[in-house]
């Protein structure tokens, strides 16, 4: 028997030391942690079990019969965060590039097929060069497993992903996608054909981190939610992030003891709003005062900042915050601030997040640049997400809403449950001097001065829509968070069902 567990213990070393010491070495001198010292960083301390210790690739050709690791690049298993279940693999770059075989891939798949099967996160640490060549074709078929695995836990089971290492070719789309990418600056990359293979075809120089690094993908492309300094800054930004998710859809969303009282009030809210209309203040103030002990976590932060994405907290349970940010392009809704909110509503509608909606928009961004884009169908993804959406919804209707994008932004006709205006709310088809300039065209300047003052105390102010029945109530602003939280508590047993559907054709 001792000869057995010998044996056990020396296997276990060996899989333990992947790729071996000098790699290892090689890893760290990169600034990056190796497979299994990110996996303790993520987890509880002591939490971590893992399978397919022994797992080794099952390839002949090309010499590989003659270089065996056990676990084959790929550590898997789950631990708890904060007490809570979670799915992790973690690629491992010091065997074999991290490269992905048929074997690898099957590890993957038995993660994702247990965390659907129990109802648990995934989090997915990416580390890998890409495709075993010498497997051919069927490390392309792992990936293909992967992808289908990816699709079916999609809206059943929060998936994060987290770039560590290069991420390219078809490794690229399974991260692609989970719900949220997290990348460190400077060792992270993602695309589809690197530089080497632009150059050939395009004659385009470019750099591994101006193509796909963690600032492009964060900035430009959208592709990824946050970007790090370095691995342990992005784990432990996982942890906290987890930490507001549900575990599966089934699952009510997490609650946590805060001693952040319900009804605090925020008198300086009273004065946020500035008495020029077109002076912008930063909407980051009202959700910081709004949410339990200004704990906030910002998706995309640094794309389309002119509408604001991310996960507080209400008396201990997570709700999205969508708010549109006058700061940047005065709150205008674009084709990039459309994209990111809708994604963000349809991600808390899967898994039953309550939506709080901070509205000061003026309209939609003007321009050949945004309707050659497709300005028309990029919107709609933002007014279908909303619309339907049947979470609890909870609008603010801070100062401008426009046109359309009052409409767009969570009205009370896409279903919204309570929907509240600042006495600062100026609900119209549009601003004063553009209305009055179409409605009384031809009139002199100082006609349409009077005139413009008349449409400003008619319109520019949040009781018409009030009258209507389009604003349940005009609140004040110190009140936000008194009403928020017992908005939410009314609404815990909300019930609403779409009509059946195999699926939705949201506008793509």
């Amino acid at each position: 028997m001792s000869d057995i567990i010998a044996q056990l213990e020396a296997k276990r070393a060996e899989a333990m030391l992947g790729g071996g010491q000098k790699r290892i070495d090689s890893q760290h001198a990169k600034g990056k942690l190796t497979a299994r010292e990110r996996i303790d960083i993520l987890l509880d301390e002591d939490s971590f079990e893992e399978i397919d210790m022994y797992v080794e690739h099952n390839c002949v050709d090309f010499g590989m019969d003659e270089q065996h690791i056990p676990g084959d690049g790929v550590v898997t298993g789950s631990g708890t965060i904060n007490g809570r279940l979670v799915f992790v693999f973690s690629q491992d770059f010091t065997v074999f590039g991290g490269s992905l075989s048929e074997r690898h891939a099957e590890k993957i798949c038995k993660v994702l097929d247990n965390a659907m099967k129990v109802g648990a996160p995934v989090i997915g640490i990416n580390d890998s060069g890409g495709a075993r060549i010498q497997e051919g074709v069927a490390s392309l078929g792992g990936y293909a497993d992967v992808f289908q695995r990816n699709v079916l836990a999609s809206g059943v089971v929060p998936q994060l992903s987290l770039i560590m290492g290069p991420c390219a070719g078809g490794a690229v789309y399974s991260p692609a996608m989970t719900d949220f990418i997290f990348m460190v600056k400077d060792s992270s990359y993602m695309f589809v054909t690197g530089p080497d293979v632009v150059k050939t075809v395009t004659n385009e120089i470019v750099t591994q981190e101006e193509l796909g690094g963690a600032v492009t993908h964060t900035t430009k492309t959208s592709v990824a939610d946050v970007a790090y300094e370095n691995d342990i800054e992005a784990l432990l930004a996982a942890r906290d992030f987890i930490d507001f998710m549900p575990l599966s859809n089934r699952e009510e969303v997490p609650e946590r003891p805060t001693a952040d009282p319900w009804d605090r009030l925020e008198e300086s809210l009273d004065t946020l709003i500035p008495d020029n209309a077109n002076q912008p203040y930063d909407m980051h103030e009202v959700i910081r005062k709004m949410v339990d002990e200004g704990d906030f976590f910002e998706v995309q932060p640094a794309h389309a900042g002119n509408i604001i994405c991310g996960f507080g907290r209400m008396e201990g349970s997570t709700v999205g915050v969508v708010a549109n940010q006058p700061m940047v392009l005065a709150g205008c809704l674009d084709i990039n601030a459309s994209k990111k909110a809708a994604r963000f509503v349809r991600y808390c509608d899967a898994f039953n997040i309550p939506i709080v909606t901070l509205v000061d928009v003026p309209g939609f961004l003007p321009g050949t640049s945004q309707e050659h884009n497709g300005i028309i169908k990029h919107g709609a993804k933002l007014l279908f997400a909303y619309a339907e959406a049947t979470v609890p919804k909870i609008t603010i209707i801070t100062r401008k809403a426009y046109g359309g994008a009052y409409d767009v932004m969570a009205s009370k006709h896409l279903r919204g449950d309570l929907n509240y205006a600042w006495p600062t709310a100026e609900i119209a088809v549009m601003g004063a001097k553009g209305a009055v300039e179409i409605i009384f065209r031809g009139k002199t300047p100082e006609e349409i001065a009077e005139r413009t003052a008349q449409y400003e105390a008619r319109f520019a102010n949040p009781f018409i829509a009030a009258q209507k029945g389009f604003i349940d109530e005009v609140i004040l602003p110190h009140s936000t968070r008194r009403r928020v939280a017992l908005g939410l508590r009314k609404l815990r047993n909300k019930q609403l069902e779409n009509p059946w559907k195999k699926h939705d054709n949201i506008p793509l």
